[in-house]
C-alpha cells in the first residue's frame, strides 16, 4: 500500500467506524512481514484467520496476534460495538522500524556490519455494510 493510500484509507473516517492494533519493534524484516500482510488485506476476519493459520511463514504468527488484537479492540470498545461476523481487514501495512547494527567478524581481523531489521505492523479492521 503506497504511503499516500495509508493516510487516505482512514482520512475521512470517524474513529468509531474502525479499530486498529499495532505491534512495534518486531524483530523481523519488514520485507518478509509484508509478504504475509499482503495476503490478508481486504479479506473478511474469518478468511484472514484461516489464511494466517496455514501460512508457513514465521511472520504469520505475529500478524495473527495483531489481527486478533484489532478484532478485540473493535468488539470490546463500547463506542465501536462491532460485530465479529461483519468485520474485514480494512487496511494492513508494515513500516520499517530502527535497525539494530551488529558486527560480524571477518577475515584478517576486520568486521562487517549486519543490520538486524525491525518492523512496525499496523492492522485496521472495519465493518462491512450488509
Amino acid at each position: 500500500m503506497p504511503l499516500r493510500e495509508r493516510g487516505e484509507a482512514l482520512k475521512n473516517e470517524t474513529p468509531h467506524t474502525y479499530a486498529l492494533a499495532r505491534a512495534r519493534y518486531v524483530r523481523m524484516s519488514p520485507r518478509k512481514v509484508r509478504r504475509v500482510v499482503d495476503l490478508i488485506r481486504g479479506k473478511s476476519l474469518e478468511e484472514a484467520r484461516a489464511i494466517l493459520r496455514y501460512t508457513p511463514h514465521r511472520a504469520a504468527r505475529v500478524v495473527a496476534k495483531v489481527l486478533e488484537s484489532a478484532a478485540a479492540n473493535g468488539i470490546n470498545d463500547d463506542r465501536k460495538n462491532m460485530l465479529e461476523d461483519r468485520m474485514y481487514v480494512k487496511a494492513a501495512f508494515v513500516d520499517e522500524g530502527p535497525a539494530l547494527k551488529r558486527a560480524l567478524p571477518r577475515a584478517r581481523g576486520s568486521a562487517h556490519m549486519i543490520k538486524k531489521r525491525t518492523s512496525h505492523i499496523t492492522i485496521v479492521v472495519g465493518e462491512k455494510n450488509g
